[in-house]
């Protein structure tokens, strides 16, 4: 006998490349691998497939199990884990502003322990990192726990020694070990990679691995079988059934042949764990971080220099150069974000949009592509009766009524078309046959004859039951091609004729036309029986007569194509990427609106290089027949184009794709490895429910690019007036405590940004990182404020006389004050690209932080704090200069704001 052998790793990708492309490469090595295997075993015959893992049919003995499952490990897939606590916290902590703020405070610290402004930036600090540790850590252990409340068992025969008699017991899935004998039942999940040694009726639900809507039929097969043609594709050959699918109907034994990463579910899940790809939220934020630091970088060691040359004292040149690094670093944007976030989180809970990796939320707002399965997400996800048809293809109520004939009267387990035919007449009450007809005797469905007949009595006074009244009519339905087979003639426009080479052609071509349009197509045909009897066997299926079609459809959903205007109109293309035929695929999307244009096939994929299929991804809207590898190529071909994707799956052959995406979607009744690497899960998997998920990314996103841009200018305004101060004035415009105070009381007034609302032009259409147009913005708007600081330099210069070492804190006041107000009230200018207070109002969270700074600003030159901050009490005389300060100010800027919007087309 073959001995097993133990696991051995897929063939890593080479050096040189990408991790991204590495993770790629590695994914497509594993199917490959795992694919050629389990062909080899499909194409043998099943004792063979018993040998190559040692075991019989009747099953492993106890202890051949328990030693198996030490040797191959336990029957579980890579799973993405959750890193500990204190990694997770560390993370949180990781980020450019953070690190620039730590590295302040401990030159700070170590230049004066005792100062104030150490404690400010680790409360900032501490605060940023935990909130975002906490929200992500809590949604870790929900997930968990949810996991926790599922154990699934499977039924598979075990013995108790060498010479006992096989019994089925129940083990947990995760127990399950090669050379397993399991049964399947309809409603059992496949535990592992089974080699089918007995199947009947079996059809296995594949959705999760393919993408295709309608369950597949699997092959009767015997212990001897010779096994069956070899295939590239495991999910398609008839004799598999794989760990990931489902059995629908029917009932079969197989033997395990493989289990845990060695399956082919196993192949996918085992190279998507590790570090994620960076998606358009880590890249933006870096390049804004790093765009602001080069500017730190830039204008600290100025001021350092032009206060040491031009006032002689380095140590406090060097303590006003730290100060104003600190005005230059948007110190609370790790803490905005993170509250951003947070609120955007519990947002979107309550519209059934649970978040798990924060970052996602403004992906969300910047996807300008999603794509999507068809499957449940465009389609209901069940099997509907769309149209009954007569030889002609006209609607006909007389093949709706021996469909259902049919399918009433059988004593196997219905499939879901039976099912479907049933509910059909439950909901257009055509046809009543209570008592007009009796079961008389059934041929049952086989997959050789892929049909199945009922033999029914017609009592001829419409009552009464019994084998022996009335004519006999048998009703066969099944596979167009081998019903028709049968059929020696037709009923046309209630006549019966004889079905020629051309009404068979004609009749033949009415079935493809709906296969075209998407449709399963089956043939009904009935025949009289001219000497009635008790029973009846596959002999009597002939000389038929063909009534009609019957055509099946997983329907679009009523509110698809509502929902996929709303994401158009909002800028959001889609795109179907599915493992679902081309025909179903095309018929589907073009019924719900979409522009189906030229549908690709996954396979048209892989005969081209990188840089056609971003230009065939461009263009494309449907993608059928496509695997995971393809999939995720398919993703990543359009982020290479520019666009931010989003993709929404809910199989084992999405994930891939999932992990890919800028933001993975999946929904609750995904499967696990779905779930674990998607980034968003909705709780209905819903079109709709999406459009408002993004709705809420974009003012997540809108809200934390308005206190980047607002802090960034302002912030670069008031270093640029500390610049031309330094340079002309002969002590220091400001002491480095005022600096550090005035941040302080901005910052936390930024406090409620999150809080704000978007306009809603703002939101109807993706928005993205943009780090040049944050420069920009900063070197446009930022000088505005530095023209009223000096003619505030110039007014208590000139008309206070505060033009000397002596009057200096009279000085240093006025401009703090102006300074802070100017700030404050332009968190209003910049907050929206319309009139404030006119055509756009802040949320109230926002009005009362600004006014609560705006208050403090003007009682620290007069409080108890003052002395010890370097203020003096500024003059009544003051404040009409201020007041007309701020207005010229506002007035600019509003002008400063038309001009921008016309020049560059945006504002935020």
């Amino acid at each position: 006998m073959t001995m097993l052998t133990p696991r051995t790793p897929a063939k890593l990708a080479p050096p040189g490349r990408s991790r991204r492309e590495r993770k790629a490469a590695e994914l497509e090595s594993r199917n490959r691998l795992a694919g050629e295997r389990l062909a080899g075993i499909s194409a043998g015959p099943g004792v063979r497939a018993l040998q190559s893992v040692d075991a019989s049919p009747d099953g492993l003995t106890r202890a051949e199990a328990a030693l198996r499952l030490e040797r191959h490990g336990a029957n579980v897939v890579a799973h993405e884990r959750a890193p500990r606590w204190y990694v997770q916290l560390a993370k949180a902590f990781w980020n450019p502003f953070i690190a620039v703020l730590v590295l302040l405070a401990a030159v700070m610290y170590w230049q004066d322990p005792a100062d104030p402004g150490v404690v400010i930036l680790s409360v900032m600090v501490g605060i940023s990192g935990l909130l975002r540790f906490w929200q992500e850590f809590r949604s870790g252990r929900a997930a968990d726990a949810l996991k926790r409340l599922v154990t699934t068992t499977c039924a598979v025969q075990r013995r108790a020694g060498s010479g006992s008699v096989p019994t089925t017991v129940e083990v947990p899935m995760d127990q399950v070990v090669p050379g397993d004998v399991v049964k399947l039942a309809a409603g059992d999940l496949i535990p592992a990679d089974l080699r089918l040694l007995t199947a009947k009726d079996l059809m296995i639900s594949q959705a999760a691995l393919s993408g295709e809507s309608l369950p597949v039929a699997k092959a009767d097969t015997r212990a001897q079988d010779l096994g069956q043609q070899a295939t590239t594709d495991p999910v398609e050959a008839d004799n598999l059934a794989l760990m990931g699918t489902s059995v629908t109907s029917g009932t079969a034994t197989g033997v395990v042949v493989a289990t845990g990463a060695d399956t082919w579910f196993g192949s996918m899940a085992g190279s998507l764990v590790g570090e994620r790809p960076q998606t358009n939220f880590d890249t933006g934020v870096r390049r804004v971080s790093f765009l602001l630091i080069r500017f730190m970088l830039v204008m600290v060691p100025v001021v350092f220099m032009i206060n040491g040359l031009t006032k002689g004292d380095w140590d406090e040149a060097f303590l006003f150069g730290i100060a104003v690094a600190v005005g230059l670093t948007p110190e609370m944007l790790p803490m905005v974000v993170s509250a951003n976030l947070a609120r955007g989180a519990v947002a979107m809970s309550r519209r059934k949009v649970v978040v798990k990796r924060l970052n996602a939320i403004q992906n969300l707002g910047a996807m300008d592509v999603l794509c999507t399965d068809k499957t449940g997400t465009l389609t209901e996800d069940r099997i509907v009766l769309d149209r009954y048809l007569d030889v002609h293809g006209d609607e006909d109520g007389e093949v709706l009524e021996y469909g259902y004939l049919n399918a009433h009267f059988q004593t196997g387990l219905r499939n879901l078309m039976d099912q479907a035919v049933i509910d059909r007449v439950g909901e257009a009450e055509e046809v009543v046959v209570d008592t007009r007809f009796s079961m008389v005797d059934e041929i049952p469905f086989d997959f050789a004859r892929r049909r199945m007949s009922v033999v029914l009595a017609r009592n001829p006074l419409g009552g009464g039951s019994g084998s022996g009244t009335g004519e006999h009519v048998i009703i066969t339905k099944g596979a167009v091609e081998e019903v028709l087979d049968l059929c020696t003639h037709m009923t046309d426009r209630g006549a019966t004729v004889e079905l020629t080479e051309q009404l068979r052609w004609h009749v033949t071509r009415i079935a493809e036309d709906n296969n075209r349009r998407g449709l399963r197509v089956l043939a009904v045909a009935t025949r009289t029986v001219d000497t009635p009897r008790e029973t009846y066997s596959v002999a009597d299926e002939d000389g038929l007569t063909l009534v009609g079609f019957l055509a099946f459809l997983d329907p679009p959903k009523a509110d698809a194509a509502r929902a996929l205007e709303g994401l158009a109109d909002k800028g959001i293309a889609v795109k179907v990427v599915t493992g679902d035929n081309d025909l179903v695929a095309a018929r589907v999307c073009a019924d719900v609106g979409l522009d189906v244009g030229t549908v690709v096939l996954g396979p048209e994929t892989d005969a081209l290089d990188d840089a056609e299929l971003r230009a065939l991804a461009a263009r494309t809207t449907v993608f059928a027949k496509v695997n995971p590898v393809q999939k995720a190529r398919i993703v990543r071909a359009l982020q290479a184009g520019g666009h931010t994707v989003g993709f929404l799956g809910d199989g084992i052959n999405d994930a891939a794709a999932l992990r890919d995406a800028d933001v993975g979607i999946s929904v609750d009744t995904a499967v696990d490895i779905a779930k674990e690497s998607a980034d968003i899960i909705l709780l209905e998997k819903d079109l709709t429910v999406l459009e408002q998920g993004v709705l809420q990314g974009r003012t997540t996103f809108g809200n934390t690019i308005k206190y980047i841009k607002m802090t960034a200018s302002s912030n670069f305004g008031n270093v640029f007036s500390v610049l031309v101060a330094s340079a002309f004035i002969p002590f220091q415009p400001m002491l480095a405590i005022m600096l550090l105070v005035q941040n302080l009381v901005y910052d936390i007034a930024q406090l409620a940004t999150p809080w704000d609302r978007m306009d809603e032009e703002y939101l109807r259409r993706p928005r993205n990182w943009d780090a040049k147009g944050i420069g920009r913005f900063m070197v446009t708007i930022g000088p505005i404020s530095s023209i009223f600081d000096i003619a505030m330099f110039l007014i208590m210069w000139h008309v206070f006389a505060a033009n000397s070492e002596a009057s200096q804190s009279l000085f240093q006041s006025g401009w703090f004050v102006e300074g802070l107000l100017s700030q404050t009230l332009i968190v209003h200018m910049i907050r929206t690209r319309k009139i404030p207070f006119v055509q756009s109002r802040a949320s109230w969270p926002v009005m009362v932080m600004t006014v609560l700074a705006v208050l403090t600003g003007l009682w620290l030159p007069f409080s108890p704090l003052a002395s010890s901050l370097g203020f003096t009490a500024l003059p009544a005389g003051y404040f009409p200069w201020l007041i007309g300060v701020l207005l010229a100010y506002c007035t600019l800027t509003q002008f400063v704001k038309t001009w921008y919007v016309r020049r560059f087309g945006t504002w935020l």
